[in-house]
């Protein structure tokens, strides 16, 4: 569960109204896979990551990019239970895929890092806070089945 007021909550709902998810989805899946490139081994099926160059124009990255942040908006429909709306998620990335728990907070903190760029001026500190706070509380929760 996110602890966050009604303002921050009006606040992260406005703002991600705002943005291409499939467009920020596939960035900030790349940008992942480009600064910590060890994550890039759960992805060996995805072709051609030689480069940071072929990662962010690779099709196969946008398209996982754009999924990871389709269930992030769930999630942003379920502040108050997210690790229930995430459980399934959680079991998977734990159980199947053998996803480091890590992974998710790096790419919390990445896709606040491409939020800000997309949002320009409208990516108040304010709103910083609160995306980190519900960032924060997604990798937990797809963490949960790890505990």
């Amino acid at each position: 569960m996110v602890h966050l007021t009604d303002a921050e909550k009006g606040l992260v709902n406005g703002l991600w109204g705002k943005i291409n998810v499939d467009e920020v989805g596939g960035e900030t899946l790349g940008r992942l896979l480009v600064v910590y490139p060890w994550t890039q081994r759960f992805f060996d099926s995805f072709g051609n990551l030689s480069s940071a160059a072929a990662i962010m124009d690779n099709p196969k990255v946008k398209a996982h990019g754009k999924k990871v942040l389709n269930s992030f908006s769930d999630g942003l429909k379920h502040l108050d239970d997210l690790k229930g709306t995430f459980a399934q998620l959680s079991e998977l990335h734990c159980d199947k895929l053998h996803v480091d728990p890590e992974n998710f907070r790096l790419l919390g903190n990445v896709l606040v890092v491409v939020l800000g760029h997309h949002l320009g001026a409208e990516f108040t500190p304010q709103a910083q806070a609160a995306f980190q706070k519900v960032v924060a509380g997604v990798a937990n929760a797809l963490a949960h089945k790890y505990h």
